[in-house]
């Protein structure tokens, strides 16, 4: 079985490692990197200490409005799968790059198949929305994280080739949270304690590229009264100067992107994470730290039902709110996104589904 698995941005790196491992055990994979996370912060560190084989292709395609970076992928995806005349096409989650390998692989009738689909907010301005919604429309198989996942496909018509394997960045957190208390000396660094700090990630384009919504969670960091982190996002820091915002607060100390393995500490660490992310969300959830998401609503809903997470929008006073007195109870959290072992099911039905 040979499959030609596509990523572009820093989730999927992390999602696509154990997959990774367990496909080129059975397998050929051929790795595509889109280039939508072109910098050394946000790529080439990510592959490195995931232990992920270097991409054979680099597209290069880097930052550009959605219609140029998405018709720019498809194109050049288009151009390898021709080239590699794959069994499977792989993608993961929700990011141009996978929306433009879905594309491609289904107008070249090869199968497409989604790792974490079914997730839906079922807000059609986010386009993560937009891209999830119609990758998991043109896929043959669709890796579904939790059984709501389902339900939501199931309530769009889609039943065929679904499958319940559990979280992939279950697998992730497994693999690599040893490691990261072993090898990361991040807090030392920072001069941080245990459970003295709150971790803060902003990146999401409803928040960055809505100044109303950016000013107000800039606000509420400029008001933060304990110790905070943000390893800044690139982006998030060309949309702050855009529009004329600074952070001025001394409790507050922004970094520079952080690799893996240090991120996976810091949050293993903190009192308390803030994030727009839907990853970090969920790495929070595993790891057992309460989180706040600065979001209307998140794909993640579980999380909030078993109140480990609460959801604030870009609210100044309800950010605020939560970090001072949102807390989690998490001896009685089931664990719904799997056992660790989402990568080799994925797999397993690859396989199968070629053999039928």
């Amino acid at each position: 079985m040979k499959t030609v698995t596509i990523v572009g941005a820093r989730p999927q790196f992390i999602k696509a490692a154990p997959v990774s491992r367990s496909l080129r055990r059975q397998g050929e994979e051929v790795l595509v990197h889109t280039g939508q996370h072109y910098d050394q912060a946000m790529s080439d560190v990510f592959f490195e200490e995931l232990m992920i084989p270097a991409p054979d292709y680099h597209l290069g395609v880097g930052s550009k409005g959605h219609g140029a970076q998405t018709g720019e992928m498809l194109a050049l995806v288009e151009e390898v799968l021709i080239r590699e005349k794959p069994d499977w096409v792989l993608v993961y989650g929700d990011t141009n790059s996978t929306i433009a390998g879905a594309l491609a692989a289904a107008k070249l009738h090869i199968p497409v198949a989604h790792v974490e689909a079914g997730l839906r907010s079922f807000n059609r301005r986010m386009p993560e929305e937009v891209n999830r919604v119609l990758t998991d429309h043109v896929s043959t198989l669709l890796f579904c994280p939790t059984d709501t996942a389902v339900r939501h496909l199931a309530a769009e018509g889609i039943t065929s080739g679904v499958k319940q394997v559990g979280d992939v960045m279950v697998d992730a957190v497994r693999y690599n949270r040893e490691l990261a208390s072993q090898s990361s000396k991040i807090l030392g660094q920072l001069g941080l304690k245990r459970g003295s700090y709150v971790l803060v990630t902003l990146h999401r384009a409803e928040n960055t590229d809505d100044p109303r919504r950016l000013s107000e969670i800039v606000g509420a960091l400029n008001q933060l009264s304990i110790p905070a982190i943000l390893p800044l996002h690139p982006r998030t820091q060309g949309r702050m100067e855009e529009v004329g915002l600074a952070f001025h607060n001394p409790h507050l100390v922004v970094i520079e992107p952080v690799g893996y393995l240090d991120m996976l500490y810091l949050e293993s660490q903190a009192a308390k994470i803030l994030t727009d992310s839907g990853g970090v969300q969920k790495e929070a959830f595993v790891l057992g730290i309460p989180c706040i998401t600065m979001r209307d609503e998140t794909e993640w809903t579980e999380t909030v039902e078993q109140r480990a997470n609460c959801l604030t929008g870009a609210d100044r006073e309800r950010i605020i709110d939560a970090i001072e007195n949102f807390s989690a109870d998490f001896f009685d959290i089931v664990p719904v996104f799997g056992d660790g072992y989402a990568a080799d099911r994925i797999v397993e039905n690859l396989l199968a589904y070629k053999i039928r």
